[in-house]
């Protein structure tokens, strides 16, 4: 790796957040790096791989870090891809940063150490404020949902997004620009945030700027303080780090129904793993049996297709818990239903086999069987 930067006789600087993360004190898992006056060819004769068509970023042979040629953007269409980029030599790193998102995410730090800052990203770190870098910012949409996202990411260390940036997403929005931008880059910066330390921040904002009723008007916002849904987010991010645990427990505590649900689901074509989880806890999770009764449990379990997709419903009955933790139930229903789980999946059908049973009579037996297990626990519960 040393030997090829050494041959390698252009300007290379680390930036974006890798050099923010850094600053702040956070891990840096991603590196990115910026090449000053070089071209194309000149990559690929020092060994680095050229990865998309769109835009000039090339993998390091040896580390697999990024490194992309300096490059400027000029809005020539809608949507978020709706740029024309230029990437030549003559392209300063000045240039360069000028087109990024956030002053945060605009400083460079040279192969000196230097820092290079030219729109205030450290004052802006210190002030802890996401605050755009020029008004070109406007001419992307899918960064309103990114600053939402960095919000969520960053809230816990007292970030707020600066007044005259969520103006701007505000005017954004307002336009209509966020019809622009394809489901799918929409889902993302969804999923990113629920992986965030405070992800109810990304929906604080956007509803702040008018983008959630435009993105997804199935969630309930009251006209004053937050949504319970909100608040259990935050919480359940606190315990669980699982992002479709988290979309799963929004969409429960918010009680919007599966029909609101799948609407939003289709629309923004959420996977299955995030989706099916939901349906789940809106479905058959909002109506959890009571009592020492087996047949309802068992019922409930194979309404949930439990014995097959086991997993599934263990993420439910851990969102379960959490959300009688928040609301502080009377009636726990979360471990019962785990021990009724585990009751079902001692019974093996091999027995019933050997003793000759098949078909319909088979069946019959494995059910009276499951039932008689959840009876036993239920009783010793």
């Amino acid at each position: 790796m040393s030997r090829l930067k050494q041959e390698l006789p252009l300007q290379t600087c680390l930036v974006g957040g890798a050099v923010r993360d850094a600053l702040l004190g956070l891990p840096v898992h991603e590196r990115d790096h910026v090449v000053l006056g070089a071209t194309p060819e000149q990559m690929r004769a020092h060994g680095f791989r050229q990865v998309g068509r769109d835009f000039p970023v090339f993998l390091h042979p040896a580390t697999g870090e990024e490194y992309a040629l300096a490059r400027t953007e000029r809005k020539s269409g809608p949507g978020h891809h709706g740029f024309m980029v230029h990437a030549e030599p003559d392209v300063t790193l000045e240039d360069d940063l000028r087109r990024r998102d956030l002053t945060i995410n605009a400083m460079a730090r040279a192969a000196d150490g230097t820092l290079i800052d030219p729109f205030g990203g450290q004052r802006d770190l210190a002030a802890r404020l996401l605050r755009h870098v020029s008004p070109a910012f406007v001419e992307d949409p899918l960064r309103v949902l990114r600053v939402a996202r960095f919000a969520a990411r960053l809230a816990p260390l007292g970030f707020a997004v600066a007044p005259e940036t969520l103006s701007l997403m505000r005017r954004m929005v307002a336009t209509g620009m966020l019809a622009e931008l394809p489901p799918e880059r929409i889902w993302r910066e969804w999923e990113k945030a629920l992986e965030q330390a405070a992800p109810g921040m990304f929906f604080e904002v956007l509803q702040g700027c008018g983008a959630h009723a435009v993105l997804w008007p199935e969630l309930p916002w009251p006209a004053q303080g937050q949504p319970l849904w909100r608040r259990f987010l935050d919480r359940l991010a606190a315990d669980d780090p699982r992002p479709t645990v988290r979309y799963a427990g929004l969409w429960h505590a918010a009680a919007a129904g599966p029909a609101a649900h799948g609407a939003v689901a289709a629309r923004h074509r959420v996977p299955a793993r995030f989706a099916d989880l939901a349906a789940l806890a809106l479905g058959p999770g909002a109506s959890l049996p009571a009592g020492n009764d087996p047949e309802p449990w068992l019922a409930f379990l194979e309404r949930c297709d439990a014995l097959r997709r086991p997993a599934r419903l263990m993420e439910f009955i851990d969102l379960l818990r959490a959300w009688e933790d928040f609301t502080d139930a009377t009636l726990r229903r979360a471990d019962r239903l785990g021990t009724a789980l585990a009751a079902v999946q001692t019974v093996i059908s091999e027995p019933l086999r050997k003793a000759g049973l098949t078909g319909p009579a088979l069946g019959q037996a494995l059910r009276h069987a499951r039932l008689q297990s959840v009876r036993r626990v239920l009783a010793e519960g």
